[in-house]
């Protein structure tokens, strides 16, 4: 046996002494308490950042919250407000006890801490406000912070006492702090009877708080606005599976040196607590998430696995995605898999840890998904002056912290460079991502890398957007040009004009560009209008950037978007145009439209995200007044645009810019709405008709249960698009679906009025050339067990294998097939500038059949598969 292996089994028995103890070695089963539902949002930068933008995320996320428990950490801390030296920092260990009777510091520092543990600081955590002015019903607990090491003689007589030979000190120090939270923490509040005290932390460099409320309220109570952390996380609502009234059982979790949030539940619960159990470790807070972190800290701290087999032992690669894996690397899974999967989690969960690494002056920011993609989840990565990894419950939360460090500091940005879904289990990058953050001397390194080690990375190219003071070079050559285009109302024609010099400008020539059209944009509503088209054009579509990021250009244009519309006049001047603007301010100007008046302008950042308030409701209450085409912008997250206007508005569109939110399009009957960027998740669910047009990806459960409509997506879907569906949905995925694309299709036969999907599996290169994803559909669960419909799926090169199917076929497109499809790819063209021929029908520079390069995989009939399957 190695020494390893022996320290594995030494560390793993002497916690069996520590359960005999507290009484803890066999029986107490403990029953769990009720499921619940959160959302969970992170970030790791390059520099410190304070509080105060973790807060801005966690409020757009307060809907997911129920005040019940909120929390938030913080890692690779500014030592200065702690007290102590960075040296300090390093070495000890940030010991926080959560004091629920006032009485209970001097028992837990009598018992706990002064016997044990050498103190070299002590700091109580002042509240900044009374609980009741931040909204929180009760009180959170005192905090007192200790920073400190174990005493050299307990830790010698711990490392003989429990028979821990190996020479790693800190292995061993780490595990007797681990032990002696887990000792207080089982008298002072796990144990039956009164709570009184509970370890919020325990590690080095990492902070933990949290209450029974919002985890926006963490940050007013305890006054971390200011704060200053490389990484942080936040989680809203109570945790699943435990003690949902009180902040002990709130997330975020601590193993040893990490703090791990989580969104979802366990089918597996009990599984995974007695495989802990096996490992002579006890769940205290009775908890899914709980566990989840015991286990994390197990497969890492105990066992000592790389990254990549803690992931693997957590999330293990299946199916499809396990045969396409290296047969060495499916060698070592096999028997990870063969000893962890018992204490896997199964169901619904996503995860984001922070992990403290001081020795290495390493720090990390985690999001792993779960195999089956049942809960939300998108990354970004924004590199520049200053570099920020994030990972959310969803992208308008990632969206809100960027324009929170946006107002601080402008060397971050409003756009990520890099925005994606993980696809969990996933043989190409293991659906699990990582944001490091090295130190080195004073300076920081942010990387990102997937489960394999594999880089994440972005584009080179210009991206400090300039301080425009004049006209750069080449700008006279544009001016006349521009001036004539913009007068002939033609937004197509000023995209094709002004496209083609990008490749040889910078930003500032860009910066000039959309100076120059809005300005040209107030001297009447034709140019208004064109002005809005042409840049709306430039936000939508793929073309070179030459030397500039694109989302460097993209801020440029959606801010020259905004100050148009910021410059419309307001619905009460009654300034006989065709647009009026309407705000949270003027909500209650609200009128019918006048003579000549078209377009309701609503700038949305102040309207709350949901409620009579919201102005997604303003917007039915608008249509009822007469207003049928409308343009919301300014959105951080509003939610529920376009529901609630009922059937009759096939002669209704809605342009949305900014951030939407979930629940967009819901039950739609008969309007147009066109998302200018990504959209969210549960977008268009039980649409009934009408048309969508998103101009990016588009999250989870896309379509769920919808009955008809027409859309059409410029990227990709994430999981689940068009489950349950049924009747007409006709819709056209330029990209891909990460997994589970129509499961449970019900939407009859296409050719007699019945619904299909058309998956051209295509991508840009950074010239916005359409390029072939590697594989049309990534998936193990394409078309699964539908009845009905079929999906068009855009495949050359036969990539699609019958094992991604269950329930469903291969079959020839056919003549008919094509006509039925080319209406939509030809509508596809002209929304996207996808060309047919061009784009989808030529492969390795061939203009090819349709039928050579487009697949039909339909419902195979269940007398067919009765007949299959029953012997005669």
């Amino acid at each position: 046996m190695s020494i390893h292996s022996s320290m594995i089994q030494e560390i793993i028995a002497s916690r069996r002494a520590l359960l005999q103890e507290l009484g803890l070695s066999e029986g107490a089963r403990e029953k769990s308490a009720e499921e619940g539902g959160c959302g969970v949002v992170g970030f790791a930068a390059s520099i410190p950042v304070r509080g105060r933008h973790i807060f801005e995320p966690s409020v757009q996320m307060h809907n997911r919250g129920n005040g019940k428990g909120g929390g938030i950490a913080a890692a690779c801390l500014d030592p200065s407000q702690i007290g102590i030296d960075e040296a300090m920092l390093r070495s000890h260990y940030l010991l926080q006890v959560a004091y629920l009777d006032p009485k209970a510091p001097n028992d837990v520092e009598a018992q706990w801490i002064l016997p044990c543990l050498d103190v070299a600081h002590r700091n109580a955590i002042r509240p900044k406000a009374d609980f009741r002015d931040v909204g929180l019903e009760v009180k959170p607990p005192d905090i007192m912070q200790y920073v400190v090491r174990v005493k050299p003689e307990v830790l010698e007589q711990f490392r003989q006492e429990r028979g821990l030979l190996s020479e790693d000190e800190r292995q061993i120090e780490d595990e007797f702090i681990y032990q002696n939270s887990y000792r207080l923490n089982r008298h002072c509040y796990a144990s039956l009877g009164e709570q009184r005290a509970f370890v919020l932390s325990h590690a080095r460099d990492l902070l933990i708080f949290k209450v029974v409320g919002y985890a926006e309220q963490v940050v007013q109570y305890y006054g971390l606005d200011d704060f200053l952390a490389q990484i942080w996380i936040a989680h809203q609502r109570y945790p699943t599976k435990g003690r949902v009234w009180h902040p002990g059982g709130a997330h975020p979790f601590i193993g040893m040196n990490e703090a791990l949030v989580h969104n979802g539940d366990f089918a597996n619960y009990y599984s995974v607590s007695e495989y802990l159990r096996q490992h002579n470790i006890v769940p205290q807070f009775l908890t899914d998430t709980e566990v989840s972190a015991l286990l994390f800290d197990l497969l890492t701290r105990v066992y000592r696995y790389p990254l990549e087999y803690v992931i693997e032992a957590i999330a293990p690669t299946t199916e499809l995605d396990f045969d396409q894996l290296p047969k060495d690397k499916q060698t070592v899974y096999r028997a990870i898999q063969r000893l962890h999967v018992h204490g896997s989690p199964d169901g619904p969960w996503f995860f984001i840890i922070a992990a403290s690494d001081p020795d290495a002056r390493r720090y990390r920011l985690l999001g792993i998904t779960d195999t089956a993609m049942l809960r939300p989840q998108v990354f970004a990565l924004q590199e520049g002056d200053v570099s920020i990894g994030l990972v959310g419950s969803e992208k308008q939360a990632i969206d809100a912290t960027l324009r929170s460090l946006n107002a601080d500091d402008n060397r971050f940005r409003l756009v990520a460079d890099r925005y994606w879904n993980a696809r969990g289990g996933s043989h190409t990058d293991g659906g699990a991502f990582c944001f490091t953050v090295q130190k080195e001397g004073s300076a920081s390194l942010l990387t990102c890398a997937d489960k394999f080690g594999g880089p994440i990375t972005v584009a080179p190219g210009e991206y400090r957007i300039p301080d425009l003071k004049e006209a750069p070079n080449q700008a006279a050559s544009v001016e006349d040009v521009l001036m004539e285009v913009m007068k002939s109302a033609d937004a197509q024609r000023l995209f094709a004009e002004v496209v083609p010099f990008f490749t040889g400008w910078n930003l500032a020539h860009v910066a000039w560009l959309v100076d120059r059209i809005v300005s040209l944009a107030g001297e009447s509503d034709v140019l208004r209008a064109s002005a809005i088209e042409g840049l709306t054009l430039l936000n939508d579509r793929r073309f070179s950037c030459g030397g500039m990021r694109r989302s460097a250009v993209l801020e440029i244009v959606r801010k020259g978007i905004d100050r148009i519309l910021d410059a419309t006049a307001a619905i009460s001047a009654k300034a006989s145009s065709r647009f009026a603007r309407i705000d949270f301010r003027s909500k209650h100007d609200l009128r019918p439209p006048e003579a000549g008046e078209a377009v309701l302008v609503i700038f949305a950042r102040d309207f709350p995200p949901e409620g009579d308030d919201c102005d997604a409701r303003l917007a039915v209450r608008a249509f009822g007044m007469g207003w049928r085409r409308f343009i919301v912008y300014g959105l951080k997250g509003q939610r529920f645009h376009g529901c609630g206007f009922g059937p009759d508005t096939d002669d209704v569109r809605m342009d949305i810019y900014g951030s939407s939110g979930d629940y967009a399009a819901s039950g739609i009957d008969g309007m147009e709405l066109r998302f200018h960027g990504n959209a969210q998740d549960q977008l268009g669910q039980i649409l009934k008709r009408g048309k969508l047009v998103i101009f990016g990806d588009v999250g989870q459960t896309f379509m769920y249960g919808a009955k008809g409509g027409e859309v059409y997506v410029l990227g990709n879907a994430a999981g689940r698009p068009l489950i349950n569906a049924v009747g007409r949905p006709r819709v056209v995925i330029n990209g891909t679906s990460l997994d589970f694309l129509a499961e449970s299709f019900m939407a009859g036969d296409p050719h007699r009025g019945g619904g299909f999907v058309v998956l051209n599996g295509i991508g840009f290169d950074e010239t916005g050339k359409v390029v072939p994803l590697e594989t049309p559909y990534p998936g193990s669960n394409l078309f699964s067990l539908a009845s009905g419909g079929a999906i068009f799926a855009r495949d050359p090169h036969r990539k699609l294998v019958l094992e991604q199917l269950n329930g469903g076929e291969f079959t020839n497109v056919t003549e008919a097939d094509w006509n039925l499809i080319l209406p939509y790819l030809e509508e596809n063209q002209r929304l996207f500038g996808i060309e047919i021929e061009r784009d989808l029908l030529t492969v390795g520079g061939k203009l090819r059949p349709y039928a050579e390069v487009y697949r039909k995989i339909e419902a195979v009939q269940l007398a067919v598969l009765a007949k299959a399957t029953v012997p005669e």
